[in-house]
Order: structure tokens, then sequence, then C-alpha cells
């Protein structure tokens, strides 16, 4: 079965911020022991999703009864993680399970990276149209 892809416009980091600040950002739900809309910089260069510390708690999570630490590359190396397991939707696709490091900081943004957001999606990317196309996998 096709699953057509779905279109997103690049949004900016910054309102005062030039054009040149326009990343991909994807509004998607996340699903803890609570529900919330968030935006998740989509970034083909990161090994791994994270998460911001206050989002992890609105999902529900407690810092203290996660065990299973995650090392955090490149500018978050000396921010300590979690790993966490929520549930995710993006438009009107399928439910899929997402692996993130919940990191002790709220100076992150969410980030979709290689796992597993691009394990579960494929991603096409227009810069210079300022927009991206994501299909779950296996839709095309």
């Amino acid at each position: 079965m096709t699953v057509p892809a779905r279109r997103f416009p690049y949004s900016s980091r910054s309102p005062t911020l030039p054009t040149g600040s326009q990343s991909p950002f994807l509004p998607l739900v996340l699903i803890g022991a609570h529900r919330i809309a968030v935006s998740g910089l989509v970034d083909s260069g990161a090994a791994i999703n994270v998460v911001p510390y206050s989002i992890g708690l609105q999902l529900g999570f407690d810092w203290k009864r996660q065990s299973q630490s995650v090392e955090l590359r490149g500018n978050l190396e000396s921010v300590e993680a979690k790993a966490i397991v929520v549930s995710a939707i993006v438009g009107d696709f399928a439910q899929v399970r997402q692996a993130f490091a919940w990191a002790e900081s709220d100076s992150v943004p969410v980030i979709l990276g290689q796992v597993n957001f691009f394990l579960e999606f494929d991603v096409c990317f227009f810069r210079s149209q300022l927009a991206f196309e994501v299909r779950p996998k296996g839709a095309s």
C-alpha cells in the first residue's frame, strides 16, 4: 500500500532571525503517561533522538526511576541522559514507538535522529523550498 508523504514547512528557530535560521521542525505528539504536542528538529546528523528534561517530566517520567544511562556526544557530551521509550504520532500516520535520550537539561530541543526516528520514517529535505517530506518506512 502506498502512503503519500506528508510535506511540512521549515520554521524559524527565532522570529527575530533571518530566513537562514529556518530549520526542519516536525510537529508530533509524544505519548507516555501523558500526551504532549511538541516540535522536533529533524536532524539526519544526530545519532539518536533526544528530549529535554522538562518534556520527560511532562510525559510522566521520574528521573530517579530511569536506570538505563545514555551517552550523548558533541555539544551535549557533558549532559547526563537516561533512556526512555514513548509512542509518537506524526500527522495522520500510525503511532510508532520511539526511543529517546532524556537529557538532564532544557537547553536542548527535541531532536529526531537516526535511532530511531530515521529507522521508522523516510525523510526528504527540500531546503531551497524551505520544506521537507516525511513518510512511514516501507510506505512507498
